[in-house]
Parts: structure tokens; sequence; C-alpha cells
């Protein structure tokens, strides 16, 4: 008997073995590759048709923005910078029109002076500030994740990969923003260099200009990492981090901007340009993508014409969500202040069992949020915590409206309150899905 090395797997093994004896099993490769877009038809037809997407990092890109994902383009190598003097490869004039249009549409939307469209995920914008505009060794501040906080801004991330000394952002856990007198005391004290303002649960502005007046005295900067934000930014319906104190910001084009999956990353001081584009490429980007450059430009031009309505009724439906689970006896982080901000409303489920437990019976009624850290949470209940992260992006674009919010807070507090079977509430959600299945504030074909 031949005695195998167990392997160490950081996924789940039942998935992976699943995979594996299907591919061992399949009588050809050509059925392997069946088996690969038949699970893609799927999901589509389950989380694309049949399920409420409450998920807030997730939006539905526009017909025309799919279309351009899967266009000849993208199999088209374009290193280097626009312009043909300024490209490995010849041939490139097409492109070099795709990539002028998309970063001066997103200039336009973003109402910036500069703007770069070559990441291929927001993560990548990250690493891009740190850098450009950090040492290794420098000290920044970030937030936690209990608080809203994410990894790329942590040890964990592109910050901790840069070899930065990272200090927290004091916040207070009830007003759900900077805490500025512990910020001051913190701040003076090591002097950060750079301000990381980056939160995956984010419901109200953060204190920008004040932010900046204390730390600018030894010459500290802000990014603002709007990874969450960036749509609400470009649609009027948030603060301004660039007009307000931030020097760099970074956002994904995938969330509230509703684009393809992508990296956005915009500034307005010209000392900035060469150091940032020179990171960018050759450093993190290469062939970068065109197809995905192409739905990038789209994207932007729809958001022009159609942000404002739709991020202000993102905010709207978010507002009246929050209420309406309140109602019901759901607590809801930010009542006192309205709820929300943004597209996001964070409910504690502590009492019904827990943020994980309670996602997964969700989903089992169709119902898709995520597990999140809430304030009251320490660092390692990350697998376990208290509450739940819910965004209206989705809903939104798929034109539902306050009247429908107060129907899915009733659905939703039917799991977790009144423990009705999710096969029950289940049907009622395919239901409504079934009568909101066209796109909106969007370029139809």
């Amino acid at each position: 008997m031949v005695k195998t090395e167990q392997r160490f797997e950081v996924h789940d093994v039942s998935v992976l073995n699943w995979a594996r004896e299907l591919i061992d099993r399949s009588p050809s490769h050509q059925t392997t590759a069946h088996e690969v877009v038949h699970s893609v038809h799927k999901n589509e037809i389950w989380r694309g048709r049949e399920c409420l997407n409450l998920l807030a990092p997730e939006a539905p890109s526009s017909p025309i923005v799919r279309k351009l994902l899967s266009s000849e383009v993208g199999i088209r190598a374009a290193e280097g910078h626009i312009g043909p003097k300024q490209r490995w490869f010849a041939g490139t004039q097409y492109i070099d029109e795709i990539e002028a249009l998309c970063m001066e549409l997103l200039k336009k939307a973003f109402g910036v002076n500069y703007a770069d469209h070559r990441l291929i995920a927001s993560m990548l914008g990250n690493m891009t500030v740190y850098a450009t505009m950090t040492n290794p060794g420098d000290p920044i501040m970030s937030m936690s994740q209990p608080v809203g906080g994410h990894s790329s801004n942590r040890k964990d991330g592109p910050s901790g990969i840069r070899g930065l000394e990272i200090s927290d952002v004091p916040m207070d856990p009830v007003e759900l923003t900077v805490d500025l007198d512990a910020f001051e005391r913190v701040a003076r004290e090591i002097q950060p260099k750079l301000v990381s303002l980056g939160a995956s649960m984010t419901l109200f502005p953060f204190p920008l200009k004040e932010i900046r007046d204390i730390i600018s005295e030894w010459g500290g900067q802000i990014f603002f990492d709007g990874a969450h934000q960036l749509g609400l930014i470009a649609g009027g319906q948030f603060q301004d981090p660039l007009n307000e104190g931030a020097s760099i910001m970074t956002g994904s084009a995938g969330k509230t901007f509703s684009g393809p999956q992508s990296g956005i990353i915009l500034w307005n001081d010209p000392n900035l340009t060469e150091p940032i584009t020179d990171t960018i490429f050759p450093a993190l980007a290469a062939t970068h993508q065109v197809n995905r450059v192409a739905a990038l430009a789209v994207a932007a031009a729809e958001f022009i014409a159609f942000g404002k309505e739709y991020m202000g009724q993102v905010v709207a439906n978010a507002k009246a969500l929050g209420k309406a689970l309140q109602k019901r006896g759901i607590t809801v982080l930010g009542s006192h202040k309205g709820f929300t901000q943004t597209h996001q409303v964070i409910i504690d489920v502590k009492e019904f069992g827990g943020g994980y437990p309670m996602a997964n019976l969700l989903a089992e009624a169709n119902i898709i949020t995520n597990k999140n850290l809430i304030p009251s949470n320490r660092p390692e209940d990350w697998d376990e915590p208290s509450g739940i992260r819910i965004g209206t992006t989705e809903i939104t674009r798929l034109g539902m409206k306050e009247e429908e919010m107060d129907y899915i807070a009733d659905l939703i507090a039917n799991v977790l309150q009144n423990q009705e079977k999710p096969e029950n509430v289940k049907n009622k959600v395919m239901e409504l899905r079934n009568s909101f299945q066209q796109l909106h504030y969007c370029f139809q074909e």
C-alpha cells in the first residue's frame, strides 16, 4: 500500500473532493467543460432570477456592460500608457480610443482631474496607494474590522504587505463614525503618514475636514478607500472625499458603481500623477483586460446619465428597509441617526442565534445577505459574528422602491423572528422576484 501525504487545504475539502471526483469520472474533458457551463447556468437562474440579493458588495451590471465583457477586444494585449509611443505593441489605436474614453468618462463622473482604469481589483488600488505614498515602517492609521474596517487596510492586506506600522482609527461604536477627540490624541502621538478611511460596513460620512486639519500639521494625508461608497459618491448621495480633505481615493467598480468587477483610482493633485501611474504600470498592471475597460467606460456613462436618481433611490430604500426592520422588533444599528446614509443596513441578530446561522437560514429562503462583525464583537468573532449586513443596490436597480422594502422586512422577520419555514418564505421571494426582472437606470440595447 502506498501511503500518500496528507495535503493541507484552506478551502472546503468536501467541495474540492466533489470537483475532483466529477473530473475523474467524466468520460471526456469536454464533458467536464460542460459541467462548468452548467454550474454557471444554475447560478444565473437561482441568483439572477429567483433570489433577493441583498449583498452590499453586489450590483447587477447593465446588458451592454455584460455584452462588452465577452467582446473580442478581451483577447488583445495593451501594455503601457495610452498612445502609440507608450505601448509595447503596435496596432493599439482603437484600444487607445477605448481607454481614453474610459478615463475621461471616469473623470467626468467623479468631477476629478485624474483617474486610472487599469486595476483589475480595488485591492490593487489600495496596494498602489501604499506603494506610492508610504515606505516600509511608516506609521498609518486605519479602521479595525469590528467597527467597519476591511482587511485591505490592515495587517493581512496591502498595508501589512508594505510593512507599515498600523494603529486603529478610534471609532464611536454608537455613532458609527470617527471619535474625533480620541483620534486627535492618538494621531498626535504617532503622527501617521497616512490615515486610511475604508469601511466595508459604512452607514454614515466621515469627518474628513476635521481629520485633515489635525494631520496636516505634520504633513499627514488622508487615503479614502471608497470601495463601497463609489457609486454613492458619483451619484452625489454621499460626501465628496477629494473635495473634503482626502488626497486620493480608490474604489470598486463592481459595488454601488454597478460596473464590471475592477478597481478605480482617483486624485486631483498633479504631483501624485507620475508616481501613481508608474506604480500602476509596470508594477501592478500590464495586460489589463481591455474588455473590462470598455465595460467600465459604459458603466461610467450610465452613471453620468442615471447615477443621481439611481443612488438616491438606493439610499431611500436602505432607510425604508432599516425603519421597517426596526418596527418589527429587529435591532438596526444607527437607528437614532435615521438608520443609514448609504446603501447598507446593519442588523444585530445575536438574539436569534448570530450572523452565521441566520445568514444561512435566510439563504434557504432565497434571501442573500452576509454575516458581519459589529462594534460589540471582537476581531476573533470573525467566523461567528453577531450581525448581518444588507445592501439595497441590486434590488433598487431591479426597480423596487419603498413599498417593496416594507414587504422584504416582513420576509426577513418571518425567518428570523417568527421562525417560519424557509421554504415557505422562499415561495414568496420567488413570486416577488418574478415581478422584477428588468434592470433600470441603464442604457437599453
